[in-house]
């Protein structure tokens, strides 16, 4: 079958096409990967690639409860022993870099945390916080031109420090409404400057995030996540959307980036991605293209023979199946799990689904 040939993925040669899409797991206790985390990606290295749970470059970024961060020598440490354990197990493995912008709540903050966005645009719904339960978002505050600077150089900084701890590469999360999405959509972009308005405005801060770490650690080692069409976090379409990102990835193709990682949450009740923005994609990256959403063994295998992607990420059976590529290849059945555990802290519902026997 075509989803277990190995792939080169930039400088990567991958030991299958199956890719273990990134989870939000909430069990960096302090903002800071630990043994337990290494124990879990560890398990599940038999994925021809691991993109990590989000990953905040700066401590404005960490809008969620216990979620890892990488900008300072502590978690540098920490992901050292998730890298090494995946490492060891022949396994590759890449950081999802995700600032949250406006999607956060002051008390998942450390001292001197802002909840901060390109517009001051308030979000819907509530926060979950460890210290006061669900909160109100916050309306955030409207970046500065030197905070967006600050932000982009602390990009840059986040992937050169995820790069020696070990990090095959890095993912920019620019889909599912976060900050590089919100510049990214008139909805939550309501800027004049250079960074909001027009088409190209909206882009600038995304390019320019990636060409920084392009120049420090190779634009091969990059990927980049994208959520067209997508409605988590009060995304919406917006006239020209396909143009939009047909053009977005030919830009981020034209640096040299690895892979473009496309989401379709359709089968989870979302608006289904554009065909046609999906097939002006395909044209106009030049690097590998990951699928993903809701997909079975089957439909992985249907549309890589298809050439429709190059890659097939898999998000909630390898919560429940370390063992998913096994399974997969001899047919075993798939567990499933407690839904209710996928963001608590400690061990149940993380470490503790077993392998076949």
């Amino acid at each position: 079958m075509k989803t277990f040939e190995s792939y080169k993925l930039g400088s990567l040669q991958l030991k299958n096409r199956i890719v273990m899409a990134p989870l939000t797991r909430s069990r960096a206790a302090g903002n800071i990967p630990n043994a337990l985390m290494a124990e879990y990606y560890s398990q599940r290295a038999s994925a021809g690639l691991i993109i990590t749970e989000g990953t905040s470059p700066s401590a404005d970024g960490l809008g969620y409860a216990r979620i890892p961060g990488c900008f300072s020598p502590d978690q540098a440490a920490g992901w050292k022993l998730v890298t090494s354990a995946v490492h060891a197990k022949q396994g590759h493995i890449v950081m999802q870099m995700m600032h949250c912008g406006r999607v956060g709540h002051a008390d998942n903050l450390p001292p001197g945390g802002t909840v901060l966005a390109p517009s001051a645009v308030l979000l819907s719904g509530q926060m979950w916080t460890d210290a006061k339960g669900f909160q109100p978002h916050p309306v955030p505050r409207e970046m500065t031109l030197e905070e967006i600077k600050k932000t982009i150089n602390d990009f840059i900084h986040g992937a050169e420090l995820a790069v020696q701890s070990g990090f095959d590469g890095i993912e920019l999360h620019s889909a599912n409404g976060y900050l590089l999405e919100q510049f990214l959509n008139p909805e939550s972009n309501r800027r004049t400057d250079l960074y909001g308005g027009s088409p190209e405005n909206r882009m600038r801060f995304v390019l320019e995030v990636a060409e920084g770490i392009a120049k420090k650690i190779g634009a091969n080692k990059i990927g980049l996540r994208i959520s067209p069409y997508g409605t988590f976090n009060d995304m919406k379409a917006f006239d020209g959307i396909d143009s939009f990102y047909a053009t977005l990835c030919q830009k981020l193709s034209d640096i040299g980036l690895a892979y473009i990682h496309v989401v379709d949450h359709s089968s989870m009740g979302a608006p289904p991605v554009s065909p046609t923005v999906k097939k002006l994609i395909r044209q106009n990256f030049k690097g590998a293209y990951i699928l993903s959403g809701g997909y079975s063994l089957e439909k992985a295998e249907h549309d890589l023979l298809e050439n429709l992607g190059d890659l097939v990420a898999f998000g909630k059976p390898f919560i429940f199946n370390p063992d998913l590529v096994e399974k997969f290849k001899n047919k075993w059945p798939l567990l499933t799990g407690d839904d209710s555990t996928f963001y608590t802290p400690g061990p149940a519902g993380y470490t503790d689904y077993p392998t076949h026997s």
